[in-house]
């Protein structure tokens, strides 16, 4: 890791740290902007960690914006970081400067005609704190990168089973602010890129839960020692940990495809974010069981920190398309090999 690496992770660890805390993610939770947390992450740049220089960005490493992701994974972090970072990527691709404020990506099916954009989205996350709202939208020459100001959309509030917003969204002939060839990025780029964004922070949401599960087997007192001295509860921290050592495993993986390909997302990379998606799905499922279970009752309180990572896996895992789907597409892309390339093709993926 470089220097300048370095700077960037240390920059997000320290704002997550001290401004992502227990109260401000409640308070988002209820409804409450978190402005110093959002303020602090504008000053430091690190929403344009994947923004070209060119489009008035950081122009960093692609892997610096993964690991800043699994920072702010492993924070909970109640602010558009990672939809911010989706759009600046989608902007770059197009070309585009990234406007200010926090964005947004509502996936769907869009139309742009004579320069306005129509369409309706579901489940699109922040839509009510974004200041645009970035779509792939179909023309009759193609697909564009539209940048759209939420002051002119139709919002209807809703939340994610994290209790972070997850709103509906109509576009009726909407002018874009920005506008442009999608040029490399088609719908399933965007979702398998938005795919492995959740996967990230799942990843790190997860080591939190693994850390919370740790700490307290240590402290909580049963029959006279801690419960962590149990066989049983040693046996399942211990597959908590290889489920999250195999989910940043898969996520690294793939987030290093994606990067050799120069941002994009090519065969190989797109092998390596189904394959973490799917990874993602097992992990989500039994990770957070055995931490509610390590925690007994107290770990279902809504006072425990320990429900703001367990919920927003279980709400990441179904992001960007469900395990079933991804499992399903890439035994699909799998097949297609053929047996006398499933080797090659599996080895030449695993070695990047």
């Amino acid at each position: 890791m470089s220097e300048t690496d370095n700077v960037i992770l240390d920059t997000a660890s320290r704002i997550v740290a001290d401004l992502s805390t227990q109260e401000v993610i409640n308070a988002a939770e209820k409804g409450a902007w978190p402005t110093a947390l959002w303020e602090a992450i504008e000053q430091s740049g690190l929403h344009l960690t994947w923004v070209p220089e060119a489009s008035g960005g950081a122009g960093a490493d692609l892997l610096d914006g993964f690991a800043v992701l699994k920072a702010a994974g492993a924070a909970a972090l109640p602010v558009p970081l990672a939809e911010t970072l989706l759009a600046g990527w989608l902007l770059g691709r197009a070309g585009l400067e990234v406007p200010e404020g926090p964005l947004t990506v509502a996936r769907g099916r869009h139309r742009l005609a004579d320069g306005r954009v129509s369409g309706a989205a579901v489940a699109v996350p922040h839509a009510r704190h974004a200041a645009q709202i970035l779509v792939l939208a179909e023309a009759e020459s193609g697909l564009y990168v539209a940048c759209l100001p939420r002051a002119a959309c139709t919002v209807r509030e809703d939340r994610s089973l994290a209790g972070e917003p997850w709103d509906s969204v109509e576009f009726n002939a909407v002018e874009p602010t920005l506008c442009a060839p999608a040029a490399d990025v088609d719908e399933q780029a965007l979702d398998a890129m938005g795919a492995l964004i959740r996967v990230t922070q799942a990843a790190g949401a997860l080591a939190t839960a693994l850390e919370l599960s740790i700490q307290y087997a240590g402290e909580r007192v049963q029959f006279g020692r801690p419960i962590g001295k149990f066989q049983a509860i040693q046996n399942m921290i211990a597959d908590f940990a290889g489920e999250v050592a195999a989910i940043n495993a898969a996520a690294d993986a793939a987030a290093e495809a994606v990067a050799a390909a120069g941002g994009a997302i090519d065969a190989d990379a797109w092998v390596e974010i189904a394959t973490a998606k799917v990874r993602l799905g097992q992990a989500a499922s039994n990770g957070p069981a055995v931490a509610h279970q390590v925690h007994g009752a107290m770990g279902f309180t809504y006072e425990h920190r320990l429900h703001h990572f367990t919920r927003r896996a279980w709400a990441w895992r179904d992001e960007f398309g469900t395990e079933t789907r991804w499992a399903r597409a890439l035994g699909d892309a799998v097949l297609s090999w053929g047996p006398d390339q499933l080797w090659p093709r599996i080895t030449a993926v695993t070695d990047k």
